[in-house]
């Protein structure tokens, strides 16, 4: 079996991210979303709140996929899973050369660990997570940017958090 790990933030997750997700699914058996647990970018969702969304968010796309989260070094997350793929989703110049290190470094830690990139649908190339919450914070339109539920979410968050 193939299996793909998807690992991020997914602070939310947005439109990009399930497009990436249902590209994946082409190329590997199973596609595991690994939710990063990362206080140090303060997330405005718990890890928790984030591994509910994507599950609720990936339940239609059929397929075999997993929401896992995990605070370990993605290598050694890796390798518990027995993935045999990263998948990352590139979407600018940017991306790459940070995707570049990474890559660089996790194929010292375990070179049987392939990295594979997807290069975002055009639709999605602007959107990030960031950006998403940063509109919201600021009353802005976040719809073509998340699934409905998504931006219910977010437009709750940001409005409790004052």
């Amino acid at each position: 079996m193939r299996i793909g790990l998807y690992p991020g933030t997914f602070d939310p997750v947005t439109n990009g991210h399930t497009d990436i997700i249902k590209r994946a699914l082409k190329l590997v058996d199973r596609v595991v979303i690994g939710v990063a647990q990362n206080d140090d970018k303060g997330p405005l969702f718990t890890t928790a709140e984030r591994v509910e969304m994507l599950k609720a968010e990936v339940a239609n796309l059929g397929g075999d996929i997993v929401v896992q989260p995990f605070s370990t070094l993605l290598m050694h997350f890796a390798e518990e899973l027995n993935a045999n793929v990263i998948i990352r989703g590139l979407r600018a110049v940017a991306d790459f050369e940070y995707e570049f290190q990474m890559t660089a470094m996790n194929q010292r830690l375990n070179q049987d660990i392939e990295t594979v990139f997807l290069m975002a649908d055009p639709r999605h190339q602007a959107i990030a997570s960031r950006l998403v919450k940063e509109i919201a914070r600021l009353d802005g339109a976040i719809d073509s940017f998340v699934s409905p539920a998504i931006a219910a979410r977010v437009r709750d968050k940001v409005k409790n958090r004052g």
